[in-house]
Order: C-alpha cells, then sequence, then structure tokens
C-alpha cells in the first residue's frame, strides 16, 4: 500500500518534468519563427533596394548599349542646352540674394540711393530671365525631346524632365521673383510718401511791416523743400514710374503738396470767400483783401508749387503739367475766381464800379503768371473761368460808367433837401469823380474802357476818359438851377445854392478834377456862393433891422405916450418876425462849419447892433410898463447867443438822396442808397 503510494508521486513528478520539456521546446519554437519572420522581412526590403538599384543601373547601361555615334552626337547637344540653363540659374540664385536687404524694415530711408541701386539690380536681373528662361527652357525640352526619340535615356526619366520642363514654360515673368519686385516697389512707394510728409506741413505765418493796416497782417513764405528731398523724390518717382505706377506718385503728391497749399491760404482765413451778400459796399473790405490774397497765393504759393512739380517730374512735363493743376484746384483758385464773379454779379451801383476795377487790376497785374502757371492743356477750366471774370468785369465796369451821366440827369427830378443843405449827389460826384480821374483808377479804368472798346473795333484814349468824366461834373451842376427852383421860399432857396456852390468849391479845388475844370471855373463858384449869402441876408435877415426904425419917436414930455406906443408896436413887429424867421430858419442847416459862423456872424452884426441901440435909446420907455414883458421879449446878448447857433449841422435820420443804376429799359437793377453812406466809402 505504501509502495503504491510512493508511485503515483514519482509518475507524477515525471509527467510535470514532461510537461515542462514540451512547454520550452513550444517557447523555443515560436522564437525561431518570429526570428525567421524578421528576417524574411529584412530580405524583403533588400530585394527592394537590388530592384531599384537594377533599375537605375539598366537605366545608366542603356547609353552604353546605345550606337556609338548617337552617344557622341548627343554631348555637344546636351553642353549646348545646359549652359544658357546654368546661366539662368546662377542669375536666379542672385535674384533670391537680393531679397533680404530689399525686404529690410528701414534700408530705403536709411539709404535710398544704395536701395534704388538694389532694385535696379533686381529689375535687370528680372529682365535678363524674362529675356533667358524662356529660351533655356526651349532647348532643354528639345535635348529631352532628342534623347527620347534616340532612346538615349529611360523613357519614365525622360517623361519626368518633359512635364517639368513644360511646367517651367507656363511660369509668367512676374512670378521668377514670387513678388520681390511688387515688394520693393511698395516699399518705394512708402518713402516717397514719406518724404513729402516730412516736409508738407502747413507752413506759419510771419508778420509783414507793409501790411500793418490791415487785417491779417501777414504773409507766408513761398514752401521750401530741400535740394537733396527734391533729388530723392525725383529719383524714387522715376523707379515707380517705370514700373507702371505713375499715376499713385502723382495722386500722393498732389494729395500731400495741394493739401499743404491750402492749409497754408486758409490760415489767412478765407470764410469771406464764401460770402453770398449782393451788396457790392459791404463786399469792399473783402475786396481788398482778395486782391492781396490771390497774389499771393498765385506769385509765391502757386508759383512755387510748380517749380517744385517741374523739378520732381522732371522728365515727365506732362505729368507735371497735370499735377500742378490738381494742386490749384485744391488750393482753391476756382474759390478765388468764384468771389471774384460773385462781385461782378452783385447790384450795380456806382461802389460796384470801383470793386470791379478793384477786381480787374488784381487780375491784370496777375496775367503773365496767370497765363504762364495755368497756360496748360490740364488747367482749362481755371482758363475758362478767368476769362468768363475778365469778360463780366469788363462788361459790368463800362455799363456802369457810360450809365453815370444818364444817372446824375435823372436826379434833378429829385426833391432838393428840406433843410436847403448840400446833396447827397454834390458830396458824391466830386469825390467819385476825382476817385476815377486818380493814380489808383485812372490807368485801371482806361484799361477796362480800351479793352471794351477793342471789342467794338473802336478806339479809345485818356483823353475820352477826362471829356467823359467832364460831362458828368457838369451835369451835376446843371442840377443846381432846377433843385433851386424847387423851393418856395425864395430864402431857403438862396441858402441851398450859397451851401451847393460853396460845397462845389471848396472839394474840387486843389483836385484832380478841379485842375480839369480850371481855375476860372471853380473862381465862378465862389463868387455864386457870395452871391448867394448875400441875397440869403438881404430877403430874409436883412428885413428886420427896418422894422426898428426911429422914425416917429420924439422923446419929450407931451409925446412920451405916443413914442412909447410906437415902441411897443415895433418890438412886436420885431418880436413877430424875429420868433417866425428864426423858428423856421432853426430847421436849416449850413454844412461847412467857416461858412456857418461867417454867415451866423454877417446875421448877429445885421440884427444885433441895431436892436442894442434901439433898446437903448427907447427900452426904457416900455421896460417901465407893467405889460413890459411882452414887448421886451429878447436882450441883445440873447440874440447874439441864439444867432450865433443858427444853422449847426443836425444828424440826419433819413436819406436824402439816392442815385440809383437802371437798364436802359428802364428797370432798377440795383441802387445805391444813402449817398452820405457812400461818399464815406469814398474817403
Amino acid at each position: 500500500m505504501g509502495m503504491d503510494q510512493g508511485d503515483a508521486a514519482e509518475e507524477g513528478r515525471r509527467r510535470m518534468a514532461s510537461l515542462q520539456a514540451a512547454r520550452s521546446a513550444l517557447r523555443a519554437g515560436v522564437e525561431r519563427s518570429r526570428a525567421l519572420s524578421h528576417a524574411l522581412a529584412r530580405t524583403g526590403d533588400r530585394v527592394g533596394e537590388i530592384q531599384a538599384r537594377l533599375a537605375a543601373t539598366e537605366a545608366g547601361v542603356r547609353p552604353i548599349r546605345a550606337p556609338r555615334d548617337a552617344l557622341e552626337g548627343a554631348g555637344p547637344n546636351i553642353g549646348r542646352a545646359v549652359g544658357p540653363a546654368a546661366a539662368v540659374l546662377k542669375v536666379f540664385d542672385a535674384v533670391h540674394g537680393l531679397e533680404p536687404p530689399l525686404l529690410a524694415g528701414a534700408a530705403a530711408k536709411e539709404d535710398l540711393p544704395g536701395y534704388l541701386a538694389l532694385v535696379g539690380r533686381l529689375e535687370e536681373a528680372l529682365r535678363f530671365l524674362a529675356d533667358n528662361c524662356g529660351l533655356a527652357v526651349d532647348w532643354l525640352s528639345d535635348i529631352v525631346d532628342y534623347l527620347g526619340k534616340r532612346s538615349l535615356a529611360d523613357p519614365r526619366f525622360v517623361a519626368g524632365l518633359a512635364g517639368a520642363l513644360s511646367g517651367l514654360k507656363t511660369v509668367t515673368s512676374a512670378g521668377l521673383d514670387a513678388g520681390l519686385l511688387t515688394a520693393a516697389l511698395d516699399v518705394l512707394e512708402a518713402e516717397f510718401c514719406r518724404l513729402l510728409a516730412d516736409h508738407s506741413a502747413p507752413l506759419a505765418m510771419q508778420d509783414d511791416p507793409d501790411r500793418s493796416k490791415s487785417r491779417h497782417a501777414a504773409s507766408i513764405p513761398p514752401p521750401r523743400i530741400p535740394a537733396a528731398a527734391v533729388q530723392k523724390l525725383g529719383l524714387t518717382l522715376d523707379r515707380l514710374a517705370a514700373n507702371g505706377r505713375l499715376s499713385y506718385c502723382t495722386a500722393a503728391y498732389a494729395d500731400a503738396r495741394g493739401d499743404t497749399v491750402s492749409a497754408s491760404l486758409h490760415a489767412l482765413g478765407l470764410d469771406y470767400l464764401q460770402d453770398q451778400t449782393q451788396d457790392a459796399q459791404a463786399l469792399s473790405p473783402s475786396v481788398e483783401l482778395w486782391g492781396r490774397h490771390l497774389e499771393f497765393a498765385v506769385r509765391h504759393l502757386l508759383e512755387a508749387e510748380r517749380k517744385l512739380c517741374v523739378a520732381v517730374f522732371e522728365r515727365r512735363p506732362e505729368a507735371a503739367a497735370a499735377c500742378f493743376a490738381d494742386i490749384a484746384a485744391r488750393a482753391g483758385i476756382l474759390d478765388f475766381l468764384k468771389f471774384g464773379r460773385a462781385v461782378a454779379d452783385a447790384k450795380k451801383d456806382p461802389i460796384k464800379l470801383l470793386r470791379l476795377l478793384d477786381v480787374f487790376d488784381s487780375l491784370s497785374k496777375l496775367r503773365l503768371d496767370f497765363n504762364r502757371l495755368f497756360g496748360g492743356k490740364a488747367c482749362l477750366e481755371i482758363q475758362s473761368m478767368t476769362r468768363d471774370l475778365v469778360k463780366r468785369v469788363v462788361d459790368g465796369s463800362v455799363e456802369i460808367f457810360e450809365e453815370l451821366l444818364v444817372q446824375v440827369e435823372l436826379q434833378r427830378k429829385m426833391p432838393p433837401p428840406a433843410d436847403g443843405g448840400v446833396p447827397g449827389l454834390v458830396t458824391f460826384v466830386p469825390k467819385y469823380c476825382n476817385q476815377l480821374l486818380g493814380e489808383q483808377y485812372r490807368s485801371v479804368l482806361t484799361q477796362v474802357l480800351t479793352i471794351h472798346r477793342s471789342w467794338r473795333k473802336e478806339a479809345f484814349n485818356d483823353k475820352m476818359l477826362v471829356d467823359a468824366v467832364h460831362n458828368i461834373v457838369k451835369a451835376l451842376e446843371a442840377n443846381f438851377d432846377t433843385w433851386a427852383k424847387a423851393y418856395e421860399d425864395k430864402t431857403l432857396s438862396s441858402l441851398f445854392m450859397m451851401n451847393t456852390h460853396s460845397h462845389f468849391f471848396k472839394h474840387l479845388k486843389s483836385t484832380k478834377m478841379g485842375e480839369i475844370l480850371g481855375d476860372e471855373w471853380l473862381r465862378e463858384h465862389e463868387q455864386y456862393k457870395d452871391y448867394y449869402s448875400a441875397m440869403f441876408l438881404r430877403e430874409s435877415w436883412g428885413t428886420l433891422a427896418p422894422l426898428l426904425s426911429r422914425e416917429g419917436l420924439i422923446l419929450f414930455s407931451k409925446g412920451q405916450a405916443t413914442a412909447r406906443d410906437l415902441v411897443k408896436q415895433r418890438l412886436k413887429s420885431f418880436n413877430a418876425s424875429f420868433d417866425e424867421m428864426y423858428q423856421k430858419q432853426s430847421a436849416w442847416i449850413i454844412p461847412d462849419k467857416d461858412l456857418q459862423q461867417r454867415v451866423c456872424h454877417l446875421v448877429v452884426q445885421a440884427i444885433v447892433p441895431v436892436y442894442r441901440s434901439f433898446m437903448q435909446n427907447y427900452g426904457p420907455l416900455v421896460e417901465q410898463d407893467i405889460s413890459a414883458s411882452k414887448y421886451v421879449k429878447y436882450s441883445a446878448e440873447g440874440l447874439d447867443k441864439m444867432l450865433s447857433t443858427l444853422f449847426m449841422p443836425k444828424l440826419r435820420t433819413r436819406r436824402t438822396a439816392s442815385m440809383q443804376i437802371r437798364n436802359s429799359n428802364g428797370k432798377i437793377a440795383g441802387a445805391m442808397a444813402g449817398l452820405q453812406r457812400s461818399a464815406s466809402t469814398l474817403q
């Protein structure tokens, strides 16, 4: 029993050992299989490599199998094709070598000439590539075709080369640099704009002592750009224009310089250019500013801009002209011309003639400058507006001047001043005519009239102008008698004639118009003044002294009552006449201070001494009477004071006269109202 158990245990151990041995054998077999699998895999890769090498070896060996004469002919052909291709590749490598310096951030700003030289090299290289790439590809294609037809190379190899060369044929010249030239030109555009911006800031105004009385006593120096900057702008422009970017340059240049000139001008205060008023007198201060500002804009700012355009666009005159025209338009030259048109369209009156002559004078002084600056095709709009303005100014000036005589004659129908003063027309016309014949306007008006007559194929000269103005003054003189007859009171008529002739003489003496009229003519008016002065005194205040006559007054005791009654009657008559005359003439005036004092002195001398003597002799007869205050109303001193202040000018609250300019059909086109106001303009 014990033996059986031992045998069983032994048997179990043998079986376990067998299982372990079987497991080890199985594991070893698996490892060998795995190693074999890896070995087979490595062998497969080597087989593939061997097969590939065999194919290449076969392709390389195939030419050896080609006929000897075919191989000998292929060598020179291949050499001729590969040489140009190698040169193209060398230039292409050089293009890529330019990329870093051309794309450097501040390269153009730091060394513009050097940068432009690099761009020039790039352009030259691209031109070479554009001219030779296609030719090199064609030659290589011919060689590939040659090899294929003669089986001198593997067909697959030949097909690959042919496909690659076909792709090269589709590459345009613009793509040869992968956009490098475009990027470089963008850099130059930015540098062009930077140069303009650095030298295109609005210019500061400087005081001008010659304009100290002007509202804008300032002028601006002409815009200056350093010569070095001008040279850089020109060189940059040349490169950009050579690559089709001229339009960009002209637009950028016009923007920068146009804004600069515009800002410089508007610093002067040009709001008045937009004034829409139709009153020529209200436009007077603006016209004076307009003339000075236009001269400055043309002769200083735009003249400098034209020179700058010519320097920058030196080799492109048409572009320079177009660019300058754009700058002039942006600067507002058309606004200046439109303001002149507004003056020409203002309501018609004599003051407008002076303003039109101012406008013409300014344009005439700038005529050569306008022709030089705006004479090209690019400035046709400026030329057209200028011609239209000149024609309107000339026509308007002549129309007003030729109607002045008629308008003066029409004033005869107007009532004279109710206070016997000087009509506004008599104040206005002499000053106005003196201005027309003065240094400021005489030559201008003669030029305007000469131009207008030349359009009608007629002649005109300075003597004709003098005669025309002379006729205006003579027509005014003829109005005096008509106005004097309009007064119902002859005394007031005499006062009016005294005032008018005195004013005429005083304001024409020692003037240009006075020289033309002559001393004899002037003396006649002085004599008329004295004549009407004497007539005025005789017909008015001269009638009061006889009222205080001593006739019939006998001072003795029996006749005292009779004498007292006579004194009372005569004082009563004197007082009534004096009061009436004083009240009436208190509303009359003598505008000339010296004449007023002289006439008052004569009135006092005619009245006061007689009154004083009468009162000294006969006053006591009345002064003792209970009703003395009814007859003794004035003292001699009181009369002196009252009479000395007669005829003092009053502030007029209404217009005394007006001169209206009418068209030939009689329709009022405008009016110069209030000649007192107009006359003040002529100071």
